[in-house]
């Protein structure tokens, strides 16, 4: 077992508002956010990551572009968003701080449901 500590991440405090704590890993990257009131980030996308964030605490609006449209959708506590390689954005139109993990992968186009679903050994 490897424990991470808070000490060993990097944290940064990006200018358009979010608070952000990275944990990179050699085969992923999970990273704590923290987006503060009526703040939205940089619109950007990635080439080769999947990117999916998971809000814990309360709701941003998800911004995409699909061709020159802005779709828009609010997202809460319990969604999960998978970004693909689409360029996206999160508004925090909130009076409240959000927050939300991120996990960052390379993937290989395998599809590992499977194994993710039954992979546990129980021990005595």
């Amino acid at each position: 077992m490897k424990i991470v500590t808070r000490e060993e991440s990097l944290s940064v405090s990006k200018p358009e508002g979010t608070n952000v704590r990275y944990y990179l890993r050699e085969e992923y990257e999970l990273h704590y956010n923290e987006q503060v009131a009526g703040s939205t980030q940089t619109w950007h996308h990635h080439e080769k990551i999947l990117e999916s964030l998971y809000i814990i605490e309360g709701e941003l609006t998800a911004e995409w572009k699909v061709g020159d449209k802005i779709e828009k959708q609010i997202v809460k506590a319990g969604d999960l968003i998978e970004t693909e390689n689409t360029p996206h954005t999160f508004v925090n139109h909130t009076d409240n701080v959000v927050k939300f993990l991120v996990i960052k992968q390379v993937p290989t186009g395998e599809d590992k449901r499977d194994v993710l679903k039954t992979d546990k050994v129980i021990d005595q």
